[in-house]
């Protein structure tokens, strides 16, 4: 009998309300287990209570900005894939989060199927990463 894979455990961080129960929901529907956090400090608190594989972390929030998150992630978890998520016009700060540590960036509005290769892609990355350490 063959295993099935486990699901992709996203934590997913974005202070629009609306904008986070939607793509949670449509995540969700594709076979991701999502967490959600309406802010870095819940953002922060989730990762502690959680074990994710990949945070999608908008990058312009009110309490914290995504780089600031994106920092205390990988002091907690140095595994951690992140994916920012930015509006137009932050691309530099997306990319700086590049060379903090980030897997890779989005803007928004983005598409569904490309956040998805994102994530996707962030886990295999992860999971090959792990997997050749304990080689």
């Amino acid at each position: 009998m063959t295993e099935k894979p486990r699901k992709i455990r996203l934590l997913l961080v974005d202070d629009e309300e609306s904008y986070l129960e939607v793509l949670s929901k449509r995540l969700a529907k594709r076979n991701l287990e999502v967490m959600t956090a309406e802010s870095g400090a819940a953002a922060i608190q989730a990762l502690r209570r959680y074990e994710c594989d990949v945070a999608v972390v908008d990058l312009k929030m009110e309490d914290m900005d995504g780089i600031e998150v994106l920092k205390i992630f990988k002091k907690m978890d140095p595994k951690l894939a992140v994916i920012i998520l930015t509006g137009h016009g932050s691309e530099q700060a997306a990319r700086d989060g590049l060379a903090l540590g980030a897997f890779d960036y989005l803007t928004k509005p983005c598409d569904l199927d490309d956040l998805m290769n994102k994530i996707t892609d962030a886990y295999n990355a992860k999971m090959s990463t792990n997997s050749a350490k304990s080689n």
